[in-house]
């Protein structure tokens, strides 16, 4: 059987954090070779990370971020993969697929290669169905449709903004979990892809994650993990959080399921209650945070929730504790950079305005 075309080649960009040489590329060559990819070094700039050869790529360090983003780099986290958000700063594509450096090339049932970008890119071309639940899951998939009894004035649902993909091997768990459950291993293949429902929360990965960064980019902050911060590990999930509070305040979808990644390595479920020790305690606060956030009719665009919702970060959650004013600031400052990095056009300017 002939290989598919790859779909989106000069409109997304493959966005990489890593602290290591990137031989798991290899494995990945069929699928990302045709893309660019945007590498963001972690820790100390003058290793040097060897890139296999025959892949488009920039690569930047913290040099890099101090010289581009200036007093402003204070916002990206370091030695945390949360530093992944620079690249969708820097970013001039319409869409982001980001992949940690530990995922691997996973296989369906039949034992064939998953092609993990072109399914996250069917799911971010097709609509989602946030607004009523379709049984049969995603209903614009091929063999499946709305079932009985679904609102025809919905059908054309909402545009996806987000691609949540899975995982095989490794489950995403949290330290306490990993601790009590060490050697369990995700070996079920749900064929499905779904639309996390308006109005609910879920707790994103970053691993595997593929986004439109016209609708969502700004959103897409992973906040201050790692060096110098009293908490790691919680980075997609916060930035999940506020791009979902978001999706559902501007009407737009996001999907999760399909694609499988085969997520090759656990890390340390001790160094990992290090870094989590204090969020499993605020993620209590958090959650009813976000759950019951609102934002006014007046945020029109991506960067006017998200200051929005950095107000109120910092008037509830800074009562839990001093981090999430630094945070809400940290938020402020990363808008504000992105801003400078991604001038708005006269036409998104318009749209944002109303008027066409």
């Amino acid at each position: 059987m002939a290989a598919s075309t790859p779909l989106l080649t000069d409109e997304l960009d493959i966005v990489i954090p890593t602290i290591r040489n990137l031989d798991f590329l290899e494995m990945w060559r069929p699928f990302f070779q045709p893309y660019h990819l945007i590498i963001v070094q972690d820790g100390d700039p003058t290793k040097t990370i060897a890139v296999p050869d025959g892949f488009d790529y920039e690569l930047y360090n913290r040099n890099d971020i101090n010289r581009i983003l200036g007093p402003k780099a204070s916002c990206i986290s370091f030695k945390d993969s949360a530093c992944r958000c620079f690249g969708y700063m820097v970013s001039k594509k319409k869409y982001i697929f980001t992949i940690d450096d530990d995922c691997f090339v996973a296989k369906d049932p039949s034992g064939k290669d998953i092609n993990a970008l072109e399914q996250h890119i069917k799911n971010i071309l097709s609509p989602s169905t946030p607004s009523f639940f379709n049984t049969l899951y995603d209903p614009y998939r091929e063999g499946a449709d709305f079932v009985r009894g679904y609102p025809f004035s919905l059908r054309e649902g909402a545009p996806t903004a987000v691609s949540h993909g899975l995982w095989l091997n490794i489950p995403d768990y949290d330290a306490p979990t990993q601790l009590v459950k060490p050697r369990e291993r995700n070996t079920r293949y749900v064929d499905a892809v779904m639309t996390i429902p308006k109005g609910t929360l879920f707790p994103m990965c970053g691993m595997n994650l593929t986004f439109d960064r016209d609708l969502i980019g700004p959103a897409m902050y992973f906040g201050l993990m790692g060096d110098g911060q009293p908490i790691g590990r919680y980075d997609d999930m916060w930035a999940g959080w506020c791009v979902k509070v978001i999706c559902d305040h501007l009407g737009l979808g996001v999907k999760t399921g399909l694609p499988y990644i085969w997520h090759s390595k656990a890390s340390n479920p001790f160094v990992n209650l290090k870094k989590e020790y204090k969020g499993i305690f605020w993620q209590e606060e958090i959650i009813p945070f976000f759950q019951a956030a609102t934002l006014s009719k007046d945020c029109t665009t991506v960067q006017q929730c998200y200051i929005e919702l950095s107000k109120q970060v910092k008037e509830k959650l800074g009562k839990v504790d001093e981090y999430f004013v630094k945070l809400s600031d940290a938020m402020v400052t990363w808008i504000e950079a992105w801003d400078e990095l991604n001038p708005p056009t006269k036409s998104s300017a318009k749209l944002a305005n109303g008027s066409a």
